[in-house]
C-alpha cells in the first residue's frame, strides 16, 4: 500500500493553459523586421502636375438671370440694373465686353426655362467677347 500511495502523488496533472510566450516573441521579432524593412520599400513615383496659385477676382462678376418669362435680369452688386430680352442681349454682351474684358459673367436661370434657352444666352455671350461665363447653382 506505501508503494501506491506514492504513485499517486507524483502523477502529472493535464496542463489546460496555452504556453504564449512563444508566439510573443514570433510576434516582436516580425514586428522589428518590418519596421526595418518599411523605410527602405521605394514606393512608386507618381508626377504629379503643378498648378499655379488661384487669381485674385480683380473685377466683381455680373450677375445675369433669366426669369421664366425668359427676360434676362442684369444684377450688378446684388442690384437689378437693366432688363434685356435675348434680342438686345448681343448689344450689352459687346458693350460689356470693350468696356471690361475680363469681369465675369454669372448667368442664373429659373428652374422652368428649357435648357435651350440658357445655352442660347451662353452662346451670345460668348460669340460677343465675353470671355469668363459661369453658372450660379443652388446648393441643397
Amino acid at each position: 500500500m506505501a508503494g501506491s500511495s506514492l504513485r499517486r502523488s507524483t502523477k502529472r496533472r493535464v496542463m489546460a493553459d496555452i504556453n504564449v510566450v512563444p508566439y510573443i516573441d514570433v510576434m516582436l521579432v516580425l514586428l522589428v523586421i518590418f519596421m526595418v524593412t518599411a523605410p527602405m520599400v521605394n514606393p512608386g513615383v507618381v508626377n504629379l502636375p503643378t498648378v499655379g496659385g488661384a487669381k485674385v477676382q480683380s473685377l466683381p462678376p455680373v450677375f445675369l438671370t433669366i426669369d421664366a418669362n425668359e427676360n434676362v435680369i442684369v444684377r450688378k452688386d446684388g442690384e437689378p440694373v437693366q432688363t434685356l430680352n435675348r434680342f438686345e442681349l448681343g448689344a450689352f454682351a459687346r458693350a460689356q465686353a470693350e468696356k471690361s474684358g475680363d469681369q465675369p459673367v454669372v448667368l442664373a436661370a429659373d428652374k422652368s426655362i428649357k435648357y435651350e434657352v440658357v445655352m442660347d444666352v451662353m452662346s451670345k455671350l460668348k460669340e460677343n467677347g465675353v470671355k469668363l461665363v459661369g453658372l450660379a447653382v443652388k446648393s441643397q
